[in-house]
């Protein structure tokens, strides 16, 4: 009897984006059904092709109320309370743009599909390697003692089965998020320019994720830094999610203590794992970026500028507390500091060695977003 191969049916959702003057909008689908996500609201759009016959009917509306900030700001009183404050965001089971949600359902879709696709194709491939044995057993053991088709018959069971493997590796190869993107001048001028800054931000000698900060009492501890940091050492780059097919990779942004950072044209992943994952729209980020004066006792990078120097140990007018012997001067350095947040919860700080490229990738970035906020009306 011969072997067939029942073919699986799989179709991935595409996301589209409409960036342009005429407001930025969100589809997912494909032909004939898909839903269209914006700042008034979802809709499903559905229709028969060809006949121009297609209904349009609102699922929700953009009357949500966000929860509530999960963090509490520590700030420094006139009594002089200080606290530590751990930088970290929220769990990203719980911070999912409203109007993002369709697209992480579409990743989800496009993982565990995969999954499944792979599966099958391992057990087609076992399937037709115990079919060319017995190809082979017919032609050496029991051949001419049983009907001459038989041969025949495992032929076009092989020929099925390799059928099958080439079908189950093409879908496998479009098993994702198909991310396009129409971009008009402006908003392709942009975005380019902020590719350039990230690319040359991504040069800084050092860079770090700052995960906790604390106020210290300077006055006790003799010394002149008001705030102390913990940081560790991250690298940026370019880095693509398996799920996602885009133009170009996304900006990677190392996370130190959480789930890292991956900026798209319109939104944020923020991604542990394929089943643990966030993404928030670029509306909705509080992007802040300023200079620190930084008392390095470690090693200067190589592209940071000392800016003045200080002690060791200093008496509250900032010069040296002569009561220490051996009280040394220490330089201070310009470093760079963005900070990344959202009423939802994300809170994510970074520092660099390299002041001037930190500020051309903020502007670029802050440029870029009030683009998208200006324009983020959904285009019908």
């Amino acid at each position: 009897m011969a072997w067939s191969f029942r073919r699986r049916i799989k179709i991935i959702p595409g996301v589209h984006l409409n960036l342009s003057r005429s407001g930025v909008s969100t589809s997912i689908g494909v032909r004939g059904a898909n839903v269209t996500i914006g700042k008034s609201g979802t809709y499903l759009n559905t229709g028969i092709p060809g006949t121009g016959i297609y209904q349009r009917h609102k699922l929700s509306g953009n009357n949500s109320i966000k929860p509530q900030n999960q963090f509490e700001l520590v700030q420094q009183s006139e009594q002089h309370i200080y606290a530590e404050k751990e930088i970290i965001s929220a769990d990203v089971q719980e911070i999912t743009s409203q109007d993002m949600q369709g697209i992480k359902d579409s990743i989800f879709l496009a993982h565990n599909q995969r999954i499944v696709l792979k599966k099958d194709l391992q057990k087609v491939k076992t399937k037709l390697s115990s079919t060319r044995f017995k190809l082979t057993a017919s032609y050496i053991f029991i051949y001419g003692l049983i009907s001459k088709g038989i041969p025949e018959r495992i032929k076009s069971d092989i020929s099925a089965q390799k059928e099958a493997i080439a079908e189950l590796e093409n879908q496998i190869q479009n098993c994702f998020v198909n991310l396009e993107i129409d971009f008009d001048e402006e908003f392709d001028l942009k975005y380019k320019r902020l590719l350039e800054t990230f690319k040359n931000l991504t040069r800084s000698h050092k860079i770090w994720d700052i995960t906790n900060a604390s106020l210290q009492d300077a006055v006790k501890s003799r010394s002149s830094a008001g705030t102390l940091v913990k940081k560790q050492e991250v690298r940026f780059g370019f880095k693509s999610l398996p799920d996602i097919k885009f133009n170009f990779p996304a900006m990677y942004l190392k996370n130190a203590n959480g789930a890292d950072l991956y900026l798209y044209p319109n939104f944020i992943v923020m991604f542990s794992s394929n089943h643990k994952f966030a993404i928030i729209g670029f509306e909705e980020l509080d992007f802040f970026h300023r200079s620190v004066s930084f008392i390095e006792t470690g090693k200067i990078p190589k592209d940071s500028k000392v800016i003045d120097r200080t002690w060791a140990k200093v008496n509250k007018n900032g010069t040296p507390d002569k009561r220490f012997k051996g009280n040394y001067q220490i330089p201070v350095v310009k470093y760079g500091e963005i900070q990344i947040s959202t009423d939802t919860g994300v809170n994510e700080e970074y520092e660099f060695s390299n002041y001037k490229l930190s500020e051309d990738f903020a502007n670029a970035f802050i440029d870029y977003q009030n683009l998208i906020k200006q324009f983020g009306k959904l285009t019908t």
